[in-house]
């Protein structure tokens, strides 16, 4: 994981495993009121860093699901393993936990544009994917005006293998360009599993500290993924070295290679007013 899990695994298994936050290699890439008018966001498109935060162990980006409402409040989507007080535990959903982590807003070039700060953990897991949206005090119309700065818009359907994508790390201030190579059925590390992850091509080499950075298509300028993870060494199902396992049970091996979790399955279960709906259609985050 690369918070070095890349962020938050660092301060949980400092000694016992060497994770990927700010001072390590990848691998959980971390662990350094009335209806409003529906506008849709301004075009973002990678590689900048537009939309990218910056966290204390880990990376992260300003985002939008597609209908959200400019008097919304904003959202920023991480890691599950770069949250504050501790990476979730297997089977462990986080939901609507009162939070008040602050957040560095970069420009276009990476520069400090100012600090965003959270209300609430609206979401967080590291079961079945590796993912974490905290809900910001600052409604997108406030970012706006203060930061001129849109979100990036979170996909709401899987994407298709094969294009070419960005991996933008706030932590680094450093943006990995590479394909998308194809989907794990499964992915193992250590004691976590994720399903359907995004597999990059090689060129895609994360290292700690780019934990949460958003996976943005080319194309569109969408996120369709988080970062959080690469096989470091070439170990086989550890910390920081996971491995893929297909249906059958067969255990593969790609030292070198990173990967994302899919996003789409969690962007489905934001209700206008930024809120959480396990029931929403196409909700199949974990509950």
């Amino acid at each position: 994981m690369q918070r070095r899990i890349i962020g938050a695994l660092a301060a949980a298994f400092l000694g016992a495993a060497t994770l990927t936050a700010g001072t390590s290699s990848a691998a959980l890439a971390a662990p350094a009121p009335a209806p409003a008018s529906v506008t849709a966001p301004r075009p973002v498109k990678a590689p900048n860093f537009t939309s990218i935060i910056a966290l204390s162990n880990c990376s992260g980006s300003l985002v939008r699901v597609p209908g959200a409402a400019d008097t919304d409040p904003a959202l920023v989507l991480t890691n599950g393993h770069c949250i504050d007080g501790g990476m979730p535990s297997a089977g462990q959903v986080i939901k609507n936990q009162s939070s008040s982590r602050s957040f560095t807003l970069l420009n276009s070039s990476g520069g400090t544009l100012g600090t965003l700060r959270a209300t609430s953990l609206l979401y967080a897991t590291m079961t079945d994917t590796d993912a974490a949206l905290y809900k910001l005090s600052s409604t997108y119309a406030d970012i706006q005006r203060q930061y001129s700065t849109p979100a990036l818009e979170m996909v709401l359907s899987r994407p298709s293998s094969g294009g070419t994508l960005h991996v933008v790390s706030g932590y680094w201030k450093r943006i990995y360009t590479c394909r998308l190579d194809g989907f794990a059925y499964r992915i193992r590390e250590a004691n976590w599993t994720w399903k359907d992850s995004l597999r990059y091509t090689r060129e895609c080499n994360v290292i700690g500290g780019t934990s949460g950075s958003p996976a943005i298509d080319d194309a569109s300028g969408k996120v369709i993924g988080v970062n959080n993870t690469i096989n470091e060494s070439g170990g086989r199902c550890t910390m920081n070295n996971p491995c893929e396992v297909d249906e059958q049970g067969q255990v593969t091996v790609r030292r070198q290679i990173g990967y994302a979790q899919q996003t789409y399955t969690l962007a489905n279960c934001i209700a206008p007013g930024t809120r959480l709906d396990m029931n929403r259609p196409g909700c199949t985050a974990p509950r």
